[in-house]
């Protein structure tokens, strides 16, 4: 079970986990924060969402659908996570 109130650094390294463990061949260390991880890996939209399975596994946090669109970068899922715990 995941502590509830990760500050950014720990998000962060938590969603680049998750995302190794979907997409394993992808370097993680250059992921560019602000470029959508299907602009930068090879991922299909079954990845993306056991991505999303996968951090709401781990976070705890209930992810609607309508809001896929605003976890497209690493910039995007730690900002979203981040305000997720704090409701």
């Amino acid at each position: 079970m995941m502590a509830s109130n990760l500050n950014r650094e720990e998000i962060r390294v938590t969603t680049l986990r998750i995302l190794g463990e979907i997409a394993p061949e992808a370097d993680l260390e250059h992921i560019k924060p602000d470029v959508s991880f299907r602009d930068q890996l090879d991922i299909d939209s079954m990845d993306f969402l056991n991505f999303v399975v996968g951090l709401h596994e781990t976070f705890k946090i209930e992810i609607p659908e309508a809001d896929y669109p605003k976890m497209t970068t690493l910039n995007d899922c730690v900002e979203y996570l981040e305000l997720a715990q704090k409701v």
